[in-house]
């Protein structure tokens, strides 16, 4: 999985902690198989914002799990 910023880490770090309670790192296999899944959700989410530079932001988000 290629470098990620920190609020698509956070974002990420959030599933792989609440799932399993370990990093993205302890379970990578899973993390890679979250990532797009993810990103389709941000995506979805963001499609029904009003503002713009929110919207922008969950875009970015979802493209970098996708990554």
């Amino acid at each position: 999985m290629s470098e990620l910023s920190p609020a698509a880490r956070a974002v990420l770090e959030a599933v792989t902690w609440k799932k399993y309670d370990v990093p993205p790192e302890g379970l990578p296999a899973f993390a890679e198989e979250m990532s797009p899944l993810l990103a389709v959700a941000l995506r979805a989410a963001a499609n029904h914002l009003d503002d713009p530079t929110s919207a922008h932001t969950l875009y970015a988000i979802a493209d970098e799990l996708e990554k």
